[in-house]
């Protein structure tokens, strides 16, 4: 078993002055106030298997990590791990920014646990997955933040772990090297590599992970499925939204946790969304209020979508319903349901998405558009919530949605 926890927490003593924390020291005295960070955490992880980690910040997540790496020891409980394990946390947070790429190398392999040796026999296949050239010679302080990260990964993915743990960045980079790095995650998880995945991403955890765990304020809410767990969450993410409505209608700007990231550096060439159009809208009077959505006059809501892929790779397309300012109603993508899109030539692609007799109630609802790569696990470009336009249903019943259904 690679990874087990039982009844696993972490305690902080706070004191209200360091004059306090003397005190205590000195007599023996308790003159602390506790903070549990973690509390009662129990779970097992079989080999191959794949946790995803969720929770609002302050839940406990990164104290669990850390637990896990052993950067910190557990106040209470139990929790073995077997085999090599590897963190993808703070990339590049251990080098010296007066040391080369290359010394960095030998350096920063010291400290998880590669002699130099086995170094000098795995540097060659490092230096090529990182991609930076004659740069490896170079102080790290004059390297881009990309830079940094791509050699970060490359030496910490160098050998395969038995455990892999990965705080929110499943990728960096580029499109090309944050392709190169899911892919590598993917074939250690192919060979039987434990991988416990903390992210905001509740996209990314459904795709990866077998199992998931909710924390709240350090206690365990859920842990089991997947979906059942996400479903939890998500509606307890909404009941908290909804109490804090009163908040400034400007954050709700903000991408949902539900959008998948997009990728850290982009260039002129890179994949790219190039257009979105949707059928039967009308064009804004001049009377028009300023931002006045346009009205959908069909009774079909037809997107046709026109992407640029990434070398020849065939690329997929999602797309999202949410009413403004509310709920979302439906999201979907090419790879969930086997429909490719059409190659027009040149690196582009086009898919036409259409819903016959479209069943939402009157109302303004938004429109978001996804890129994807040919697996769905990188997210090439995203408009989120690009296009607003309102529906008049021919119903005067309230509602979302007209479900299908029948009367008898």
């Amino acid at each position: 078993m690679p990874l087990r926890l039982a009844g696993v927490g972490k305690e902080y003593k706070l004191y209200d002055s360091p004059r306090a924390r003397l005190k205590s020291l000195l007599t023996g005295r308790a003159l602390h106030r506790s903070h549990w960070a973690l509390q009662g955490v129990s779970l097992e992880l079989a080999r191959g298997q794949c946790l995803g980690v969720v929770g609002s910040n302050g839940a406990g997540k990164s104290t669990l990590l850390k637990l896990i790496t052993g950067t910190l020891q557990p106040s209470c409980g139990q929790l073995a791990r077997s085999g090599r394990v590897t963190a993808i946390l703070e990339l590049g947070a251990g080098f010296h920014p007066e040391f080369t790429g290359r010394q960095n190398l030998y350096f920063g392999g010291s400290l998880i646990g590669i002699p130099a040796e086995q170094m000098r026999a795995l540097e060659p296949e490092v230096l090529a997955f990182a991609e930076i050239g004659e740069a490896i010679d170079r102080p790290v302080k004059t390297y881009s933040s990309g830079m940094t990260v791509r050699l970060a990964f490359a030496l910490v993915t160098a050998v395969e772990p038995d455990l892999l743990i990965i705080d929110e960045a499943l990728a960096v980079g580029d499109q090309h090297f944050q392709k190169k790095c899911v892919e590598r995650i993917e074939q250690f998880r192919r060979n039987g590599c434990t991988i416990l995945f903390c992210s905001h991403s509740p996209y990314h955890i459904r795709h990866l992970c077998d199992v998931a765990l909710w924390l709240d304020a350090g206690r365990v809410m859920e842990f089991g499925p997947t979906e059942s767990v996400l479903g939890a969450y998500e509606k307890h993410s909404r009941l908290l939204d909804t109490a804090g409505s009163a908040a400034p209608a400007a954050a709700s700007a903000t991408p949902s946790p539900a959008v998948p990231p997009l990728p850290y550096e982009r260039g002129p060439e890179s994949a790219m969304i190039l257009s979105c159009e949707l059928a039967g809208l009308t064009e804004p009077d001049a009377d028009d209020a300023p931002g006045a959505p346009r009205v959908l006059q069909a009774r079909d809501l037809v997107a046709t979508i026109v992407v640029r892929g990434q070398g020849e790779e065939r690329p997929n397309i999602g797309f999202m319903i949410e009413q403004d300012r509310g709920v979302g109603i439906t999201s979907l993508a090419t790879h969930e349901e086997g429909a490719a899109p059409t190659p027009l030539g040149d690196r582009t692609w086009r898919s036409v998405l259409t819903f016959p007799d479209l069943p939402l109630h009157t109302g303004d609802y938004v429109i978001s558009v996804f890129l994807f790569d040919e697996s769905g696990l990188v997210t090439y470009d995203l408009w989120f919530k690009f296009m607003t336009f309102r529906f008049v249903s021919p119903t005067l019943m309230p509602g979302l949605v007209r479900l299908p259904h029948t009367w008898s």
